[in-house]
């Protein structure tokens, strides 16, 4: 019987899809929309994102522009980007809210790439999680007299293979990203 990784691909998939998200919010010092993503808004008696209550565009190099379908809800937008703390500048003027993207100094550059290496980490530490799991039960499966000893080693070098392509994978998003910081 031959081991499914179709587990273990999917897992690996999604973390990397948690990296995706999780860089995309870290700014470049250039004006991107997905730094909104996770900001979360208080109108019409619930939260919701941003997106659902306003359209987003990039006005320039550093600056986005937000403009509600529905006026009244300017100040809880605003108020919901400070809250959030992403190191932009809010302002809101009559047609709507303008977002500002402060120049990034070499610092803030540093303080940036140092965030990327620790998403990265998380991400390692998960997939590695993973791989504990499903060696453990490819094990399992050998103890209990499902395969042979040979299949199992032969399993583990295929999983170590889809392992070792998604640790690839993150390390190319995490210098993608580094680089796109660093200018």
């Amino acid at each position: 019987m031959a081991y499914n990784f179709l587990n273990l691909k999917t897992k690996v998939k999604e973390i990397q899809e948690w990296l995706v998200k999780e860089l995309s919010a870290i700014h470049t010092g250039r004006a991107s929309v997905a730094l909104l993503d996770g900001v979360r808004v208080s109108a019409y008696g619930s939260t919701m994102p941003i997106h659902q209550l306003a359209n987003i565009g990039v006005e320039d190099a550093r600056t986005l522009r937000i403009t509600p379908w529905d006026v009244s809800v300017s100040g809880s937008i605003e108020k919901a980007i400070q809250e959030a703390n992403l190191g932009v500048s809010v302002g809101s003027d009559g047609k709507g809210i303008r977002v500002s993207f402060p120049e990034m100094t070499t610092e803030s550059r540093e303080r940036y790439v140092k965030i990327v290496r620790k998403k990265l980490e998380e991400a390692r530490i998960s997939i590695r999680g993973i791989r504990e799991e499903v060696w453990g039960d490819i094990q399992a499966r050998e103890k209990a007299g499902e395969m042979s000893e040979d299949d199992k080693f032969r399993y583990k070098d295929e999983m170590e293979k889809y392992i070792k392509e998604g640790n690839e994978q993150l390390e190319t998003l995490a210098k993608k990203k580094e680089t796109d910081i660093l200018g």
